[in-house]
């Protein structure tokens, strides 16, 4: 099987409305469009993969069971309306609050590109056309880690992000309002067909 291009994508304040340490299923929120999104994304044979940084562990607001129970609410609600995600990643460390094994210095915390690389080992993922999407600074560290095209959000933290970028000169490769507004952007770029290498 040829190796597929991959959608990074952030989850909170990206997929979800930002709710600061989200504990619960009750409290999930999914975006304006990002059902719709998926969708269109799946359809045109792009792994929707999440990594996201989850310290509400480490903190010991909740725990990884809630956090898996947040992630089956996800699920069910962008099923019933005909969208998906393949694979669900998180880090759950902090490297200066709670207790070990959760604080500690890791690499799958962002802007580290620990989360990406476990996909990669997961998924024949070809990494040329697969891109990152975010709300955050340390979303576009991590996917330019791995030299990923990046998409910076306007939900969540993503104006703020924005501005941080703008004082230090540097851009995502694409900003947008809100996670659907990308989509054409990223089917461009996603599902262009690779040129065969001259002999």
């Amino acid at each position: 099987m040829s190796a597929r291009p991959a959608l990074f994508l952030d989850r909170d304040g990206t997929l979800l409305r930002e709710v600061p340490y989200l504990d619960t299923p009750t409290k999930v929120r999914l975006l304006p469009g990002v059902s719709d999104a998926l969708a269109t994304l799946h359809s045109h044979g792009l792994l929707l993969i999440v990594v996201s940084n989850q310290s509400g562990v480490a903190r010991g607001l909740l725990d990884e069971g809630k956090l898996f129970a947040i992630q089956k609410k996800i699920d069910e609600e962008l099923l019933a309306r005909g969208a998906r995600i393949d694979a669900w990643y998180h880090c759950p460390h902090h490297n200066q609050v709670g207790t070990p094994p959760h604080r500690r210095i890791c690499r799958c915390r962002k802007p580290l590109p620990g989360l990406l690389e476990r996909a990669i080992q997961d998924f024949d993922i070809d990494l040329d056309r697969s891109i990152g999407v975010g709300d955050d600074v340390r979303d576009l560290q991590a996917f330019a880690a791995l030299n990923l095209r990046s998409v910076l959000v306007g939900t969540g933290k993503g104006r703020q992000a924005r501005q941080k970028l703008a004082e230090i000169g540097k851009e995502p490769d694409l900003y947008c309002a809100h996670f659907a507004e990308a989509v054409p952007w990223i089917l461009k770029h996603c599902t262009k067909k690779q040129l065969p290498s001259s002999p």
